[in-house]
């Protein structure tokens, strides 16, 4: 049996700058990933067409997940035989755990009347609104808008009334996930669910006919909404926040990170593929790069 390495990673406060949105200090590791193919795989709360242009950024082919497990998006030929239960969307095979965004627009519509004036929908906010809440370009933002099957919520109320109308939300059947920035308001689903879909998807698709492959993966977030995809995961990178508090989580293989955004990716994921171990006057990248290769690769 072969063993590999998947690594599912939470984008914004994660891989990338809560502030910023850099990804420049994991770019080596990322490179020396794709050099020992080893897939990184996106999973957040982003859109289809946001990942469109941050695929082509982080020079990855790799299948990734949107709108906090909404739906999971697989590039044709990725697999050698397409996935069951999937439908063809443009260039992808597209596994949908969500109904469309139209009816939690409906949902949230109806909590007007109780709630008004103490929550904002990405679609009231517009692309101005977006854009002074998350500090996005005008293209970013409207990337960032065209969502399928969920819809971001700025909350302006109080604690204790965000958790009424959560609560409400949850009886009418929404699942309501905090982000970093929003509150995401979706269907029965979340990143842990899509992580587990597409790691059986792995299972079933890779194995060469004589020997199984047996996948080791690995999880990165930093916020509430990572925290299903965390707990499934076989080891979990906690990356340390700069605006909330730590997660609340218990895992039998954790690593909280001492540095926030990307630097704690690095960190997180390298503690785990082996960097621990390194010698002090070894190159961190050299020294995986050998122990990648020996260790998962041959």
């Amino acid at each position: 049996m072969t063993t590999k390495v998947l690594i599912f990673t939470d984008l914004d406060g994660s891989l990338l700058d809560h502030f910023s949105y850099s990804f420049d200090p994991a770019k080596p590791l990322l490179a020396l990933l794709k050099e020992t193919q080893i897939p990184v795989i996106p999973v957040t709360s982003k859109t289809r067409a946001e990942l469109s242009v941050l695929r082509r950024e982080l020079d990855s082919d790799e299948p990734f997940v949107v709108e906090n497990g909404a739906a999971v998006f697989i590039p044709t030929g990725y697999f050698s035989t397409p996935p069951s239960g999937c439908i063809s969307v443009d260039n992808y095979y597209c596994a949908q755990f969500s109904l469309r965004r139209d009816h939690w627009l409906t949902l949230l519509a109806e909590q007007r009347a109780e709630f008004d004036g103490e929550f904002e929908t990405f679609t009231s906010l517009g692309i101005d609104g977006i854009e002074a809440c998350t500090g996005l370009s005008d293209d970013a933002a409207q990337l960032a808008n065209i969502r399928e099957f969920s819809e971001p919520v700025r909350w302006r109320g109080s604690e204790s009334r965000k958790q009424l109308f959560v609560q409400k939300l949850r009886q009418a059947g929404a699942t309501v996930l905090q982000g970093g920035r929003f509150l995401h308001v979706t269907g029965a689903c979340n990143k842990g669910q899509a992580l587990q879909w597409l790691y059986e998807q792995y299972e079933l698709r890779t194995s060469n006919g004589t020997e199984a492959n047996h996948f080791l993966t690995i999880a990165a977030g930093d916020g509430d909404n990572d925290v299903d995809m965390l707990q499934v995961a076989d080891c979990a990178v906690v990356i340390r926040s700069p605006v909330h508090e730590p997660l609340n989580i218990e895992h039998k293989n954790l690593y909280r990170t001492k540095q926030t955004g990307p630097d704690g990716w690095v960190e997180g994921v390298s503690w785990f593929l082996g960097a621990a171990e390194r010698p002090l006057e070894m190159n961190s990248i050299e020294y995986l790069r050998k122990k990648l290769r020996s260790n998962f690769y041959g």
